[in-house]
């Protein structure tokens, strides 16, 4: 919007005292900016909230906008294996650098350290309380981000704005004093998770930590499922397939072989399909094998029992542990009362919203700094059309 109206006053308000500050920690410090994923049908898959509210902003500046919008004032991307998109610098003080640099050289003005305490609307202008001062505006931008309590967006339910309760959307599981998280810092590449009651089924790299599972699986599961795990209280069963690749059949047939062609191997001190031998240690003692049994004293009955445990190991999880790097909230200002192409409040004409404010989010990878782009490129948009 600075860049194609100059003449615009254009003022950021920050209540901190440094700009981007979820920028700077996200990604473990290198920031995942976007996902490479091109195709807006399969793109829309990827947020439990608010796909069907994001398609006409998404469409207009998507992931490959955002890398060229990235690419044109000096930041190059690099796509990971899983289609997560960094800085080649792998340092999220890039981005932030960049997006800092662009504001100077438009003539944006950043106000750190400024608190709104109130915001009314006299007429058509917004009238905002400072602590240091008041100021007035036409057109109004709210991308606050998400809040964890309905309380933080009392603000704006004053202003007449409707609002969804928000839940955590992206935590990992904790399973207080399960012998599983004696197997800290242990992941697989790709595991698949199930939840008692909940259809959606999510796979991908899990880690086990020393209060439970996390990684890409569990934390793609806390957002499809955030409503239902908030509706529950977060105590929930859980399967865990550690071989989803496999079925109980071409499981039972490898240990077959393995019982055939190694009788005398001992079974836990020799690990299969590549899993971490402390894993296939304590899958196989969860399946009723003991430490010192050959393969030539197992049978069918255990080999499904092996089986059975590698493809819907069971847990019950009592809680959550928020993914603080990471996090975000399912809730927020309620998409129904919001124009898609523009982010104007159908309720308080003049106002809009953008990023994680509005009761959108996708899972991890970087589909919520995408969506943020986006709908900050439609208010952007919007609000210039408006004047």
């Amino acid at each position: 919007m600075a860049e194609l109206r100059p003449d615009f006053n254009i003022a950021i308000l920050e209540k901190t005292s440094k700009t981007l500050q979820k920028v700077r920690i996200s990604g473990g410090g290198r920031c995942n900016v976007t996902h490479a994923c091109f195709d807006l049908p399969t793109l829309l898959t990827h947020y439990p909230r608010g796909a069907d509210f994001l398609v006409t902003s998404l469409k207009n500046f998507s992931p490959q906008h955002t890398n060229e919008w990235f690419l044109k004032r000096g930041v190059k991307l690099k796509t990971e294996a899983d289609g997560r998109m960094f800085p080649i610098t792998d340092s999220s003080e890039t981005i932030a650098a960049c997006l800092e640099r662009e504001a100077l050289r438009l003539g944006v003005s950043i106000s750190l350290q400024t608190d709104v305490k109130s915001i009314e609307k006299n007429g058509d202008t917004f009238i905002l309380e400072t602590n240091k001062g008041t100021l007035e505006t036409k057109t109004l931008l709210v991308a606050t981000g998400g809040h964890p309590k309905l309380e933080g967006y009392a603000w704006l339910a004053k202003l007449g704005v409707s609002v969804v309760k928000p839940v955590p959307s992206l935590f990992t599981f904790n399973l207080p004093g399960h012998p599983v998280t004696q197997l800290q810092g242990l992941s697989v590449s790709k595991a698949s998770i199930r939840v008692a009651g909940f259809e959606q089924i999510t796979s991908g790299p899990l880690l086990i930590t020393h209060w439970g599972l996390s990684g890409p699986a569990v934390l793609k599961m806390s957002a499809w499922a955030a409503r239902y795990f908030s509706e529950k209280d977060y105590h929930f069963e859980f399967w865990v397939n550690w071989m989803p690749g496999y079925n109980e059949n071409q499981l039972i047939a490898a240990f077959k072989s393995m019982a055939e062609a190694n009788p005398k191997q001992w079974v836990t001190a020799n690990p299969l399909f590549e899993l971490p031998a402390r894993l296939w240690k304590f899958l196989c003692s969860e399946a009723g094998i003991g430490e010192q049994q050959r393969w030539a004293e197992t049978g069918k009955k255990q080999w499904q029992h092996l089986a059975n445990t590698l493809l819907g190991h069971p847990f019950i999880a009592k809680g959550k542990t928020t993914f603080k790097e990471e996090f975000v909230t399912a809730g927020g200002v309620a998409v129904d009362f919001v124009l898609p192409q523009t982010m104007e409040s159908l309720q308080v004409p003049g106002l809009y919203f953008a990023g994680e404010v509005l009761d959108i989010d996708g899972v991890t990878g970087g589909f919520n700094f995408q969506a943020a782009w986006a709908t900050g490129y439609a208010a952007a948009e919007g609000m210039l059309s408006k004047r």
